[in-house]
């Protein structure tokens, strides 16, 4: 008895209840005008209590007469689309995407429809609690089966892809505008992006353009939270925890209180930190795993890659201005391999040299072609000298053509942007690799800085030091003199003395007054403050080191130890955002995790 009491519980009853005919009956009598089975019919496809045994009922019905679900269906097919089928038992889940393989086959009218509502579950379910009438609550779905979800959903789109090729035609504007609001829970839009990097797997045609999609999203919460403001806030959190633990200790004097100051923890105080950070991890994890197979890098998979991020980086993040995080894609990239290094420097060198693309945008390259070389510690001394090479080729070329006008060479940003941005760039550089260039041979490292002839740039009519950055001047001219390739403090004193002039606008418009940042200095890889992306990051990068003595200007020797923790010598000097992506100016709390692999999810479906 007990085993056929157990059957009885675990076997759902092969008939179900329902009223009306077949399927093929309700649609017969439908187009002969009686819609009452087929308004039934809705209802009760609509009941949020339905039986697994009742979808598969149904289903199969529908299956066997799909040719006749015509444009005049759409509300029934809409209501069948809205069945709760992901998640469900295996028996469903297969029944549903035969369905679906039925009808984009037998009717490409709803195939754009059936996208939309495998995309939709893209992202985990909302539930709201109400309490008395009261909403209390409205959070994600603590759905431990999510990433079995999400495999269902990749094998439906896979199997649509198959029965219409065409599909990526239609596929991108639907995962375009099905992307949640960059204010959602950072594992909403975590899981979501996942899921979009996972589709381009299995149709490669639409990477660049998720790519694109994805990172321009991340700008925007990237540009809306600076550093100042992410690191306000982490201090602000380090500082409550701290009184925490005080306050803990005070009524607790029994327990060891661990005397070392708290830690930082793997959650970012900053709400939109922390929504960015979730997404550069997803990102940070995708482009490793396309170009890492078992350990070895995989050199045509890297490559096709570097290609399309290079073309999102000019689309969209080289005219963004101080943006501070998601530029670090490929800085990761090119730690991979020093060609694709190189090849990135090579880019931006181009970009600098060419006449035809906007000043703004010719500064913004080399700006970053100055911050990489000064930053990744994965670019060898060998590289840096051959770009150090060529920029001051460029640069002096540069000087001989003002002296060649006849005229006299006036500090005009305006006139000059790319110029002063390079020469900068140049300055940037030596100050954070001349230690590198010098050791082994103090002799040939001095030989080559002489070479550089640097005297005649600093030196030159346009006044390259009375446009760069305070900090940066300071710090240049500090180590020049030490090593005695160039004395800049006549140069720096004459420019204190004098006003600045008044400058046109790089960006047009009426003139105005220079400031401390004349050029909108920009280092886009300057310190990454994301904690959890952080950590494939930091091995790669070249933290500041302080100089010693002699090498501090006059002014700064004996009053640095308060800065020894801080990487930044700038001091704040760069510019703020504004909380808009804008055009360069002139210049998971989540308990789901991104699988390490991502891996497709299985092209064959029995």
């Amino acid at each position: 008895m007990e085993t056929d009491d157990r059957d009885f519980l675990n076997t759902p009853p092969v008939k179900t209840v329902r009223f009306g005919g077949s399927v093929a009956e309700t649609l017969a009598k439908q187009k002969q005008g009686d819609k009452i089975d087929y308004e039934l019919l809705k209802h009760q496809l609509a009941d949020p209590e339905i039986k697994d045994a009742q979808i598969i009922n149904w289903l199969q019905e529908f299956r066997s007469c799909v040719t006749q679900l015509t444009k005049e269906h759409e509300q029934l097919i809409y209501t069948i689309l809205r069945l709760p089928w992901v998640g469900r038992s295996q028996a469903v889940v297969e029944e549903y995407m035969a369905f679906l393989s039925n009808l984009v086959s037998a009717q490409t009218v709803y195939l754009c429809a059936c996208l939309k509502m495998v995309i939709s579950h893209f992202i985990p379910k909302r539930v709201t609690i109400c309490e008395g009438g009261i909403d209390i609550s409205d959070s994600d779905d603590e759905d431990e089966n999510l990433p079995r979800n999400f495999d269902q959903c990749h094998q439906a789109l896979q199997l649509i892809i198959r029965f219409v090729p065409s599909t990526s035609l239609f596929l991108m504007p639907i995962l375009q505008d099905n992307f949640p609001f960059i204010q959602k829970s950072s594992r909403t839009l975590e899981c979501y992006v996942h899921n979009l990097l996972r589709v381009t797997i299995y149709i490669p045609s639409i990477r660049r353009e998720v790519l694109e999609v994805i990172i321009g999203k991340m700008l925007k919460l990237d540009v809306s939270a600076s550093r100042s403001d992410i690191d306000e806030a982490e201090e602000n959190a380090v500082q409550q925890q701290a009184e925490g633990l005080t306050e803990e200790g005070l009524f607790d004097m029994d327990e060891d209180v661990s005397e070392d100051p708290p830690s930082r923890t793997a959650v970012m105080a900053h709400p939109v930190a922390e929504r960015l950070d979730s997404l550069m991890a997803v990102l940070l994890a995708y482009i490793k795993d396309i170009c890492n197979v078992n350990g070895s890098l995989v050199v045509e998979s890297t490559k096709e890659l570097y290609k399309d991020l290079l073309s999102v980086f000019d689309k969209v993040i080289l005219p963004t201005h101080a943006s501070c995080h998601v530029q670090y894609t490929l800085f990761y990239l090119c730690s991979f391999r020093l060609a694709l290094a190189e090849a990135f420097l090579d880019h931006l060198w181009k970009i600098l040299q060419s006449p035809s693309q906007p000043a703004v945008l010719r500064q913004a390259a080399v700006g970053y072609m100055g911050s990489f070389l000064a930053r990744a510690k994965f670019i060898p001394v060998l590289t840096v000298k051959a770009c150090l090479d060529l920029l001051l080729s460029w640069i002096h070329q540069y000087i001989d053509s003002q002296d060649s006008n006849g005229k006299q060479a006036c500090c005009d940003i305006g006139l000059h942007g790319p110029f002063y941005t390079a020469c900068q760039a140049v300055f940037y550089t030596l100050i954070f690799r001349h230690r590198a260039i010098l050791e082994g041979n103090m002799k040939k490292g001095l030989e080559y800085l002489q070479s550089l002839n640097l005297e005649r740039v600093v030196m030159c009519q346009l006044n390259p030091l009375k446009v760069c950055l305070p900090s940066v001047t300071s710090m240049f001219a500090a180590i020049t003199r030490k090593y005695q390739v160039v004395f800049c403090y006549t140069i720096i004193e004459r420019n204190n003395r004098n006003v600045l002039p008044v400058v046109r606008s790089s960006a047009g418009g009426d003139s105005l007054m220079t400031n401390t940042n004349p050029l909108d200095s920009f280092f886009p890889f300057d310190p990454y403050l994301l904690q959890r992306s952080g950590q494939l990051i930091e091995p790669l990068y070249q933290v500041w080191e302080e100089l010693a003595d002699t090498e501090l200007p006059p002014t700064q020797t004996g009053n640095q130890g308060s800065r020894e923790d801080e990487d930044d010598f700038l001091c704040g000097e760069t510019p703020k955002t504004e909380g808009v992506v804008g055009m360069t100016p002139g210049s998971y709390d989540s308990n789901f995790c991104c699988p390490s692999g991502m891996g497709s999810p299985p092209i064959t479906f029995q």
